[in-house]
């Protein structure tokens, strides 16, 4: 198991390989398919996204509300299919990679080589073990969204697999 901490630089993901077992601590973003239309409609009128994409990673999630006494509601990942439209432009503006569910297309898979990335697996079904893996939340972007808003997660060994690595290994693949 590997300890990663966010953000990774370029050559700290190109060590990584498709099936490695990691944990991840630092910052990460959610952002589900309506933030990240939002996010596009932004960067398409040349405005800031709500967030740098500079080397971050965006989680496929949407938080559930925050039960009394925690940091963090339960934080499952969504499928990542969905997302495979947004995310080779989005790895161009320089996204470090992505965390979510299932795998993603063939053109995501040559952006994550192009641009050096790498896309992690989420556990479904796991939504309290990452929730409990959250030292704090806070919504950056998008109110009106609720739960699919856009918002910044600081994760403390945050358990995730390399499903899609910078080399062209896919987990999903054989």
């Amino acid at each position: 198991m590997l300890d990663l901490t966010l953000p990774l630089t370029k050559e700290q993901r190109l060590l990584l390989l498709a099936g490695d077992c990691v944990t991840l601590s630092g910052t990460v973003y959610t952002a589900r398919d309506c933030a990240h239309r939002r996010i596009f409609e932004a960067l398409d009128a040349d405005m800031v996204p709500p967030f740098p994409l500079e080397g971050a990673f965006i989680y496929y999630a949407g938080p559930c509300p925050v039960p009394k006494g925690k940091t963090s509601g339960s934080v499952g990942p969504t499928t990542s299919a969905r997302m495979n439209v947004f995310a080779p432009r989005l790895l161009s503006l320089g996204l470090g990679g992505m965390i979510g569910k299932g795998e993603m297309s063939e053109e995501v898979a040559r952006a994550l080589q192009r641009f050096g990335a790498v896309y992690f697996a989420a556990i479904g079904g796991a939504g309290a073990l990452y929730g409990n893996a959250v030292r704090s939340s806070e919504l950056v972007a998008y109110p009106d969204l609720l739960a699919e808003g856009v918002y910044r997660l600081e994760i403390e060994k945050f358990p995730l697999v390399v499903a899609m690595d910078a080399h062209g290994g896919n987990i999903y693949r054989k």
